[in-house]
């Protein structure tokens, strides 16, 4: 059996842990998030394509809740002593590793693609990872200063990580994903696949910067039958990030019912939690097919039994 996951974020890689207890190997295709790759201190950071490897590599920090277990920061502790500019954004020294490796194979002429796949090597990773494209794209926020009422244009990791998401969100945009051109690889999975799955994950700057890429919207609308998908948000609020800040600066309600709307005319059913067991009936009405279970995914083995709903439904 062959499956297609669109992932991004923490979200994704907790799932992603329980799927590939489902299906092994390269059976197993993820097609990442890379809108919110952001250059560091010269260096390429790609942070979901890195948290994802990290999830499926089983080097996670899972009580940190991002970056890599028993991490250091003192190359960022002396950054910040000589006054760099980009010190508000937290490297750590081991991941600092991989950010290196991944900017001198760019800088040597290898794709995102070539990039990814080498890091995933180094973490045993099976799974087949894919960046949506190899081209460069990126998340902007259109947003107003909170506190002088300034219009701002920043890239994602500006608003999220150096200004803490205080600012007040007008819009999200996609640079240059109209001008990328889809990954190798990438269309032909979706196309071969039995079963699409959306992972639960920032439906705002997760999953629509990968749809935003001409071809992959298309592809997965094609496939609509087999998609299905895991609600990120749970009794109104992100089970983890800051989706609610960003869904209503692009019509989205914040709920299970709102998330399963920006994946409109490409999901075939949609898995949410029990607390959101009075929404099936508004679900039922955009013609989803709907699943309620227990989706906060506090161990592996919780992850692989949202994993096992989610795909009997798709397949359903």
């Amino acid at each position: 059996m062959k499956v297609v996951a669109l992932a991004g974020g923490i979200g994704a890689g907790k799932f992603l842990r329980g799927l590939a207890r489902v299906v092994s190997g390269d059976d197993l295709t993820v097609v990442l998030n890379v809108a919110d790759d952001y250059d560091v201190h010269g260096l390429r950071v790609s942070p979901d394509p890195d948290s994802v490897t990290y999830w499926l590599g089983g080097v996670f920090d899972r009580e940190r809740g991002w970056g890599r277990r028993d991490e250091t920061f003192r190359a960022t502790e002396e950054l910040r002593a000589f006054g760099a500019d980009q010190a508000w954004f937290n490297l750590g020294d081991l991941d600092l590793a991989t950010h290196l490796l991944r900017s001198d194979l760019l800088a040597r002429g290898a794709t995102m693609s070539e990039a990814i796949g080498r890091i995933a090597e180094r973490f045993g990773v099976t799974a087949r990872l894919l960046p949506v494209t190899d081209d460069r794209v990126a998340t902007r926020i259109d947003a107003v200063d909170a506190e002088t009422g300034q219009a701002l244009d920043l890239h994602f990791q500006e608003y999220w990580v150096g200004r803490r998401a205080a600012d007040r969100v007008t819009d999200v945009r996609y640079e240059g994903a109209a001008d990328a051109r889809p990954a190798p690889g990438v269309l032909g999975s979706i196309e071969d696949a039995d079963a699409i799955l959306f992972c639960p994950s920032n439906p705002v700057v997760s999953l629509r910067p990968i749809l935003a890429v001409p071809g992959v919207r298309e592809a997965v609308a094609g496939r609509r039958s087999r998609v299905a998908g895991v609600s990120g948000i749970v009794g109104g609020a992100p089970v983890v990030g800051m989706a609610d800040r960003l869904m209503p600066a692009v019509g989205l309600e914040v709920s299970a019912v709102g998330a399963a709307h920006a994946y409109e005319g490409l999901l075939g059913a949609w898995v949410i939690d029990e607390r959101d067991r009075a929404l099936v009936p508004q679900l039922e009405e955009l013609g989803l097919r709907v699943a309620v279970t227990d989706t906060i995914m506090t161990d592996d083995a919780r992850a692989e039994a949202v994993s096992r709903t989610v795909l009997e439904l798709a397949l359903a």
